[in-house]
C-alpha cells in the first residue's frame, strides 16, 4: 500500500517586491509569471504522481480575503481541495504548519504533509518528486525540510548546513543561518556543506505537533482552538479571529526547526527558486536572444537584458540595458535589474503619498 501524502499550499504572502503586478488583493501567488498557469496552480499540479506516494487533494491555507480567487483557480485545473483554511490575518508559518497537521490528521492520522509556499519555481518536477519519494521514510520520525544547493553566494536566501547522512541524500541538520553577507555566503558556497532553505517541509502529523506540543505549546493551544472554534462551509475553514489572535506569529524555523532533534534536510537540485523580486523573474527566464524578458505588448529596440511587463498599455523601450520596466493599471515602475530589492521600500513610500 502506498504512503498517502497531503499537499498543503501556504498562500499567505503579499509578494510587495513585484507590485505594481503583485498587491494586496492579487499578490504574486495568483498570477501567471514564467508559464500559463499561476504559482498557485504549479504548486497544486507539482503533487499529482509519485512513485510510491499516493497524493491526496491539497490543503490550502490564504488570508480570509483570497477565498474566492483561490477556489476560482482550483476550478480552473478541475481540482478540488481537501480543505482551503481562511486566515482572518497572518500569524507566520508555524501556525500555518500546526494547523496543516491538525486538519491532514483529522482527515487521515497516517498521512504525510508537504508543506510548501504558493509563491515557488522548480523547474525540475521530476527530480522533486524523486527527492519527495526519498524522503518519506524519514519523514515518519524527522520534520524534513528542502534545501537547494547554492550555485552563487547569494544573500537574500537563509541557509542549513547538512551533517549526519541519515538515508541516502537526507542529513540530519546542525543548524540554520540567517541570511548572510556575502563574505559568509562565499564561505559557506566554498564549504559545501550548506544549502539554501526552501522553505518547504515533509512531516507526519503526529511528529510535527509532538514537537510543537514540546518546543511551543502556545502556537499549538491557539492554532487547536482557532480551528475548534471555526466556521465551517464545505471544504471551508474559516478560522476564529479571537483565538487566532492569540497565536504568537512566528516561523516554523524559529519555533521548531532551530529546536528540534528531529530536523533532517534532503537537497532538491538547483532547478528552485523564491520568484521574491523582479529580477528573479528576470533570472528564470524565459528570454529572447539579446537577454530581454517581457510580456504582453512590448516593443524594444536595441535593448538588452530588460525586464519589461506591459499590462494593459503598449509599452516601447529605446536603446536601454539591464532595467526593469513594469506597467499595470494601478501604476509603472522603472528601475535597474540590481535595485530590484527596493520596490517594497518604493511600495511603502507610494502608500504614503496616497494615505493608505
Amino acid at each position: 500500500m502506498k504512503q498517502k501524502l497531503i499537499p498543503a499550499v501556504m498562500s499567505g504572502g503579499s509578494g510587495t517586491r513585484l507590485w505594481p503586478l503583485s498587491t494586496d488583493n492579487a499578490p504574486k501567488q495568483f498570477h501567471a509569471l514564467g508559464s500559463q498557469q499561476t504559482l498557485i496552480q504549479e504548486s497544486v499540479q507539482r503533487v499529482i504522481a509519485i512513485d510510491g506516494l499516493e497524493p491526496l487533494e491539497p490543503i490550502l491555507i490564504c488570508n480570509r480575503r483570497h477565498a474566492a480567487i483561490v477556489e476560482q483557480q482550483m476550478a480552473q485545473l478541475g481540482r478540488s481541495a481537501q480543505a482551503v483554511v481562511l486566515e482572518p490575518f497572518g500569524r507566520n508559518t508555524a501556525a500555518v504548519a500546526v494547523i496543516a497537521a491538525l486538519v491532514a490528521e483529522a482527515a487521515d492520522p497516517e498521512v504525510l504533509v508537504l508543506l510548501m509556499p504558493a509563491d515557488h519555481v522548480i523547474l525540475d518536477a521530476e527530480g522533486f518528486s524523486a527527492t519527495l519519494a526519498r524522503a518519506a521514510a524519514v519523514a515518519q520520525t524527522h520534520i524534513v525540510t528542502f534545501g537547494v544547493d547554492p550555485t552563487v553566494p547569494e544573500t537574500g536566501y537563509g541557509y542549513i548546513e547538512g551533517g549526519e547522512v541519515i538515508d541516502g541524500t537526507v542529513r540530519k541538520v546542525v543548524r540554520f543561518a540567517e541570511k548572510p553577507d556575502l563574505e559568509t555566503a562565499k564561505a559557506y558556497l566554498a564549504s559545501g556543506r550548506y544549502l539554501w532553505n526552501a522553505g518547504i517541509f515533509l512531516f507526519a502529523p503526529r511528529v510535527l505537533l509532538s514537537e510543537m506540543e514540546r518546543l511551543a505549546p502556545e502556537v499549538v493551544a491557539a492554532s487547536r482552538l482557532a480551528l475548534d472554534r471555526a466556521r465551517r462551509s464545505g471544504v471551508e475553514i474559516d478560522l476564529d479571529e479571537a483565538a487566532f489572535a492569540a497565536c504568537p506569529s512566528i516561523s516554523i524555523d524559529y519555533a521548531l526547526m532551530e529546536k528540534t532533534d528531529r530536523a533532517a534536510v534532503a537537497p532538491i537540485g538547483v532547478d528552485w527558486a523564491d520568484v521574491g523580486s523582479w529580477s528573479e523573474l528576470w533570472r528564470l527566464g524565459p528570454r529572447d536572444e539579446s537577454g530581454n524578458f517581457q510580456r504582453g505588448d512590448a516593443v524594444l529596440i536595441d535593448t538588452e537584458d530588460c525586464l519589461v511587463w506591459a499590462g494593459s498599455k503598449t509599452v516601447g523601450v529605446i536603446g536601454l540595458k539591464d532595467l526593469i520596466v513594469v506597467q499595470t493599471e494601478d501604476a509603472v515602475v522603472v528601475l535597474p535589474r540590481s535595485r530590484a530589492q527596493e520596490v517594497k521600500q518604493l511600495l511603502e513610500q507610494v502608500k504614503l503619498l496616497r494615505g493608505s
